[in-house]
């Protein structure tokens, strides 16, 4: 083992660079120069011998013995350029060569020699080249076709042997022929051997890979059928993998994504280039949770497997994005949120210069006339005019500021409420009282239906009025003359449901997702055409919050509005740190109280 190991080492040392990094590549090289090189030192070896028993050598011999030399050659050869179908040719060149000349002076076709003809195109099979053993088996029938056509017009030398000594030479071609023929059979065993062997190990080293990969590997026809999927498969669709071969994995596929999956493997088999694509897989729930399939998102890059190959097969690599979709669905989300954002600002502004360039150009206008009312010669009772003006003003600023500080309480937190006992029935009444006549001012008839039944609940007083102020003010501002609005109140369960419908002009369905936003007015149909900030709803919507309550709000287009409130009869406040500076700042009052409050004044 010593020695061969020896051996085998100075091969590997002589072989030439661009065998020594491929297992089978190394092997061919090595089975060509093992044997030649060792023949020809057999040869060397053998030479002084044959000089002594022989003496001094023809010219034939000394021939003979050089082509015996020669594949030290093309060892030599084969390891400075790497040509390893050169190398074989050169290997025929002189194997036939050799065949021939001994041939030649030995009988023609009947010389012993001749038989070693059929050995050229059997060594040339060592090379796994279609062009070498071609060429092989051209020149060997060559070399045949020559030793006939010399034999047949009488051109060999005489023959010298006798017949006894011609049939000991002919068994000995034979047999000479049959072990080299032997010794070629065995390097192409030794060489499918290794061949089968590396091929076995690439194979597991590939199926380890496929194993271990959470990507799944696929293998198509031209059908875009299944033939072969990685076991990865099985954990990301849930599902073993002998159901997804063949039309499995198409039947997965989401019915609106199959044509790009057809598409990206019909146009990766016509061409060169890799295709992506990205569509759903549907995939099997576990046993422990739902029955119910759900759908992953999928990447999947597929290219053909062999280039201007007529089976046109793909290979693909699927990946799970799920996460990503999600990420970039989050994102847009994001986006649009911003730009919704963005949007409300700006139509926070334009309302916000609206509703307070309005009262003050009026404040400042008014209150200029009374400072030169002797040049304008005002009478008492104008003056009082434009005071009440100027006041009316400045309380719609004190409602529009005080609406903004409730909002901005609510938002951060700050706002506090107190809950106490109260009777909701003589709370409801009170506020429906007070719009009254903006209700019968505006033609639209208020109704109230509040049963007499209703017991006292637990909750912030002025919280209660200011939802309930907010909501019909709202009713009667969005209701055109001749309309109605519908006050009831009822108790269902351990919560009191506060409605207000109207038949005014209703609200569209893209808009009642963002109905309760800071600043939002809905609708193209009323957007300017009635003041307000758009936070009446809002505030609302904290209030009702704050109570731990809930609003609906149903609507259609020119069919009116229905608000639904559930306030819960025994509202217990978690309790919270105490904030002192909260409760030094005055109760704000709202945009419709200070409306009634304006109506009382003027009434």
């Amino acid at each position: 083992m010593t020695v061969l190991s020896i051996i085998r080492d100075c091969l590997d040392a002589s072989l030439h660079p661009s065998a020594r990094y491929d297992a089978l590549t190394r092997a061919r090289h090595r089975a060509f120069m093992a044997p030649r090189l060792l023949g020809s030192l057999v040869a060397l070896a053998a030479f002084p011998i044959y000089l002594a028993m022989r003496g001094a050598p023809t010219a034939v011999e000394v021939m003979a013995f050089a082509w015996l030399i020669a594949p030290i050659l093309l060892s030599w050869f084969l390891s400075r350029t790497g040509r390893y179908e050169g190398a074989h040719i050169l290997s025929a060149l002189a194997l036939a060569s050799l065949v021939a000349m001994v041939a030649v002076t030995t009988g023609g076709i009947e010389s012993f020699a001749a038989v070693w003809l059929i050995v050229v195109p059997l060594e040339a099979a060592l090379s796994a080249s279609r062009r070498v053993v071609a060429f092989a088996s051209a020149l060997a029938l060559s070399c045949a076709a020559l030793l006939i056509a010399l034999g047949y017009f009488q051109l060999l030398p005489a023959a010298g042997p006798n017949a006894a000594l011609h049939s000991v030479l002919m068994g000995a071609g034979v047999a000479s022929a049959t072990l080299y023929a032997a010794g070629l059979a065995v390097s192409a065993e030794s060489l499918a051997r290794t061949s089968v062997s590396l091929l076995n190990v690439e194979e597991g080293r590939y199926r380890l890979l496929a194993r271990n990969m959470s990507d799944v590997i696929s293998r198509h026809n031209r059908t875009g059928a299944v033939e072969f999927i990685s076991p990865a498969a099985e954990a990301m669709l849930g599902t073993p993998c002998a159901r997804l071969t063949g039309h499995g994995l198409f039947d997965r596929v989401h019915v609106a994504d199959r044509p790009a999956y057809l598409t990206a493997l019909s146009e990766a088999a016509r061409g060169s280039e890799q295709r992506s694509v990205e569509f759903r897989l549907r995939r099997d729930a576990a046993r422990a949770q739902s029955a119910s399939a759900d759908f992953i998102w999928v990447e999947m890059r597929c290219r053909p497997l062999e280039q201007n190959s007529p089976e046109a097969e793909v290979v693909a690599v699927m990946r799970d994005i799920t996460d990503r979709k999600i990420q970039e669905q989050a994102l847009e989300l994001a986006r649009t949120a911003a730009e919704q954002a963005d949007a409300s600002k700006t139509r926070f502004l334009a309302t916000m210069s609206h509703e307070l360039r309005t009262p003050l150009n009026a404040i400042i206008g008014f209150s200029e006339m009374i400072v030169h009312e002797e040049a304008m010669m005002l009478d008492a009772a104008r003056r009082r005019e434009y005071a009440q003006l100027i006041n009316d003003s400045g309380q719609h600023l004190l409602s529009v500021v005080n609406g903004i500080l409730d909002m901005s309480k609510m938002e951060t937190g700050n706002f506090e409420i107190s809950p106490e006992p109260f009777a909701p029935r003589a709370a409801l009444l009170h506020c429906c009282n007070l719009l009254a006549l903006k209700a019968r001012d505006n033609g639209v008839d208020l109704i109230t239906r509040a049963a007499e039944d209703l017991p006292v609940m637990n909750g912030d007083p002025r919280a209660f009025k200011q939802i309930a102020l907010n909501l019909i003010t709202n009713a009667i501002k969005f209701t055109e003359r001749g309309g109605s609005v519908t006050v009831s109140a009822a108790v269902e369960g351990s919560r009191l449901m506060l409605r207000v419908t109207d038949t005014g002009v209703g609200i569209a369905a893209e808009d009642l997702a963002r109905i309760g936003d800071p600043f939002f007015q809905a609708g193209k149909t009323y957007q300017r055409k009635h003041e307000g900030t758009g936070l009446g709803l809002s505030i609302v919507k904290g209030l009702v919050g704050l109570h731990n309550g809930e609003m609906n709000v149903q609507s259609m287009v020119g069919e009116g509005t229905t608000v639904t409130v559930a306030l819960p009869l025994d509202f217990a406040p978690l309790p919270t740190p105490s904030n002192n500076v909260a409760t030094l700042i005055p109760a704000p009052r709202s945009e419709s109280q200070d409306q009634v409050h304006q109506v009382k004044k003027r009434a």
